[in-house]
């Protein structure tokens, strides 16, 4: 382990979770590779995805879609979050489809369009319910005219309309039907306006797995390609993931303390016995988050341990009891679990933080070294 701290992805896991969904959903897979593929890596996790069948990727922001097209990734793709000032050009020299939920955007896009000389190729995104993103009421009718207008005057090519899901991840939630109900009147608006899209799609991670009538052409995974279980405790159990990354560490520093001993600042965590302390690598600024603090446990010397205290900017320390560490010893922060007593998972570190899996994923930090085992191994 070169640096303080590893993160390692395993792309067969990627592939794998991509080959799963796509079986259980029988529909084509878009790949959400925003936020640096979840924290995994973009360009490694979207090669993954696209050798496994994944059809589409799917970013935020065109900074991400063009970091895709300069590695040599000329999949289709698209981005969906932008202001009405962006550099939609690039976008559309790039051959990357553009989300539009508001006329403004709209009519940049066109303007770059006109520009270039080409037609931009643009994803109408309806609001359904979730009350982020997408047209609704009568902006809705409004954004489907305007873009049957510049269709039929060559500036865009309309290749879908979509929608996101508000709670596809709560079973039974009363307001997946009415959404779904939504979504197919937005579709039917924007098709009586002469619109004839190529692509219709809703449904996420969650739904992809568990809700048939959400999946239309298309389903976009983001949490599932990771291997994180979008229901949470409160699904249907185990649907078969693969988590693909492990974060971990090494103690580099160990000792005894006696009773009473305080611990990191503060100090809130005083020993109750005499104990062996472990300092890690590791702190809130490689996503160790202080919201787990009091909760938080590590994979050291074959169990779970406490993180005992204060997390730091770039450290922790665990509380080993009188189990024999030693400088070097190796430390899993989480990891896919494993066993009768389980390395802690992406999953415990959300429940301990009050969080999503997401954030924790995403909240590892540029300095944890990302090692991609497949790719190493083709490139060995």
């Amino acid at each position: 382990m070169s640096a303080l701290g590893e993160a390692v992805i395993d792309l067969d896991a990627i592939a794998r979770n991509v080959r799963m969904i796509a079986a259980v959903a029988g529909t084509p897979l878009m790949a959400v590779v925003k936020a640096d593929g979840f924290g995994h890596g973009a360009v490694p996790v979207a090669r993954a995805a696209l050798r496994a069948g994944a059809g589409w990727l799917g970013v935020t922001s065109a900074s991400e879609a063009l970091a895709l097209r300069a590695a040599g990734i000329t999949a289709p793709t698209l981005s969906w979050l932008h202001r009405p000032d962006d550099d939609f050009g690039q976008l559309i020299a790039a051959g990357v489809d553009i989300g539009v939920s508001t006329t403004t955007h709209l009519h940049a896009v066109v303007d770059a369009a006109h520009r270039l000389g080409v037609p931009a190729t643009v994803q109408l995104k309806a609001d359904t319910g979730l009350s982020r993103n997408g047209a609704a009421g009568d902006d809705w009718p409004e954004l489907v005219g305007w873009a049957r207008k510049y269709e039929v005057e060559g500036g865009v090519r309309v290749r879908g309309v979509w929608s996101h899901l508000t709670d596809a991840d709560e079973p039974g939630s009363p307001r997946l039907v009415p959404q779904v109900a939504a979504f197919e009147e937005a579709l039917r608006v924007a098709r009586s306006a002469g619109l004839d899209p190529d692509l219709v799609h809703l449904a996420n991670s969650a739904a992809a797995l568990a809700a048939p009538r959400t999946r239309f052409d298309l389903c976009r995974i983001g949490l599932a390609l990771y291997g994180v279980d979008p229901f949470g405790p409160s699904g249907p159990g185990d649907v078969g993931l693969h988590a693909a990354m492990t974060l971990r560490t090494t103690v580099v520093n160990v000792k005894r303390v006696p009773a009473g001993t305080g611990v990191s600042y503060g100090p809130g965590y005083v020993t109750r016995a005499p104990t062996t302390l472990a300092l890690l690598p590791l702190g809130y600024a490689d996503g160790l988050t202080r919201a787990a603090e009091g909760r938080a446990e590590v994979w050291l010397g074959g169990r779970r341990r406490p993180i005992a205290g204060r997390i730091a900017m770039d450290q922790c320390v665990v509380d080993a009891g009188d189990r024999p560490v030693a400088i070097g010893d190796p430390v899993v922060v989480f990891g896919p679990g494993h066993g009768d007593r389980a390395q802690p998972t992406v999953a415990d570190w959300a429940r301990w933080a009050g969080t999503n899996p997401h954030e924790i994923l995403t909240g590892v930090g540029a300095r944890v070294a990302r090692d991609h085992l497949q790719e190493r191994a083709e490139t060995s």
